[in-house]
């Protein structure tokens, strides 16, 4: 039993574990800290970037200790850590010439954040794929689609990206409508449809009826324009499409619809 508790109490044993056990705990600590000091923003926009920014600045303060505890255990070892950090430079080196892409990764990460491209939780669309930020490293951005699928892609790939969530998001609904109705009759509903719109939380005054956009085979296209709060776009559409759709009932106004004859074979 005694030489258990001395093998235990040797220094080779019980020092790694009081630094592995420090720097957990260091880590957590400072991580908490810095999350409680700086996610504060006077706006949705500025705390999700400054979020961002700390979970980075977190990443590379885990790296910075885990890497300073692996010196220390291994110089209790008896390894020369000085040498091994002249050879790690050296290494370095070389390492950087063969990562040059991964180089190139690191400061379009730095760039996406220092210009405001996007944050974590912004909507967004790359290379046609669209959905939410849901990480975002030095080196790599995490999109996921509300289907669920995970977009994964090189920051230094990242030529052009449309953010539709630092702004108010606007957008356009064409109301097909049938051709024999009084076109003054519909214009009033629209604008009644609307006005109510505007009461919704997320709607935004600006919005407005456009007017006749288009003819088509069997319509009149009506459009109403909609601005509304960043991310609520799809929402309101389907809010505001459904209350048209109601008045358009109440008013006995009909939405053409493609049909199809069918024939049994008899002579019409």
């Amino acid at each position: 039993m005694n030489k258990i508790f001395e093998f235990l109490l040797k220094k080779e044993i019980i020092a790694p574990l009081i630094i592995i056990i420090v720097t957990i705990f260091l880590s957590r600590c400072l991580s908490y800290i810095i999350q409680k000091l700086f996610t504060r923003g006077k706006n949705s926009f500025e705390k999700k970037r400054r979020t961002t920014i700390v979970e980075l600045v977190n990443k590379i303060l885990k790296t910075f200790l885990y890497v300073i505890a692996i010196m220390m255990i291994l110089n209790i070892f008896g390894v020369d850590t000085n040498g091994l950090v002249a050879s790690l430079g050296i290494a370095g080196v070389v390492l950087g010439l063969a990562l040059q892409n991964t180089a190139q990764d690191l400061m379009s990460g730095i760039s996406i954040i220092m210009d405001n491209y996007y944050v974590i939780g912004d909507y967004i669309k790359v290379n046609d794929f669209e959905g939410t930020v849901i990480d975002l490293s030095l080196k790599s951005t995490k999109v996921k689609a509300v289907t669920g699928e995970v977009y994964v892609f090189s920051n230094r790939n990242m030529d052009s990206v449309i953010n539709y969530s630092q702004s108010n998001a606007g957008f356009i609904i064409d109301i097909p409508t049938a051709y024999e109705e009084e076109t003054a009759k519909v214009e009033k509903v629209l604008k009644e449809v609307l006005k109510e719109a505007k009461k919704l939380d997320g709607i935004l005054e600006d919005s407005d009826y456009l007017g006749i956009n288009s003819f088509s085979a069997s319509a009149i296209n009506y459009a109403i324009i909609l601005h509304c709060k960043s991310g609520m776009q799809w929402q309101m559409r389907r809010q505001v499409l459904k209350m048209i759709k109601k008045a358009y009932e109440q008013e006995g106004i009909k939405i053409p619809y493609d049909q199809i004859e069918v024939h049994n074979g008899k002579k019409i």
